[in-house]
């Protein structure tokens, strides 16, 4: 692919351009549940929760399949929702995040989503999120989040 073919790819041809008004309108937050959309908590107890999903159409790749992405958007949130049920009154900001993928999770596949707290502490919390599939426990991507908490001023 040339250098001009893949800067279109990238910004996009004059008619997404003149769309770019909508995107600008849409709600804050809005990515969280665009890929959270439809998702439900089976489990929530102190250091784990479990979630389960169908694989919907908006968050296909071109192979359609889950977008790598939206994986990790998931490890993201749900590994952020982890840390408070540590008891923890905010997720802190990320400084690392990895995810492994192993395995594709199809359109209206049911996915299984744990995460669970590896650690909370003063400065920083670890957390581990897998993707299965819940059909038959087979691993789709394993992450890992590690998050910051800057301390708080007493003023």
């Amino acid at each position: 692919m040339d250098l001009e073919s893949v800067k279109r790819y990238l910004e996009g041809d004059e008619d997404e351009k003149a769309k770019e008004s909508k995107v600008a309108k849409l709600p804050h937050r809005f990515l969280e549940r665009f890929v959270t959309n439809g998702l439900k908590v089976d489990l929530i107890e102190p250091g784990r929760i479990v979630c389960s999903m169908k694989i919907p159409p908006h968050l296909l790749n071109a192979g359609n399949f889950l977008h790598g992405g939206a994986t990790a958007t998931l490890v993201d949130l749900i590994g952020s929702a982890v840390i408070y049920t540590a008891g923890v009154s905010h997720s802190g900001v990320s400084v690392e995040i990895n995810v492994s993928y192993l395995d594709a999770a199809f359109l209206d596949e049911e996915i299984e989503i744990e995460s669970k707290a590896l650690r909370v502490g003063k400065a920083v919390a670890v957390v581990s999120v897998e993707l299965r599939k819940k059909k038959t426990a087979k691993i789709i991507a394993q992450g890992r989040h590690t998050k910051y908490f800057a301390p708080r001023s007493n003023i």
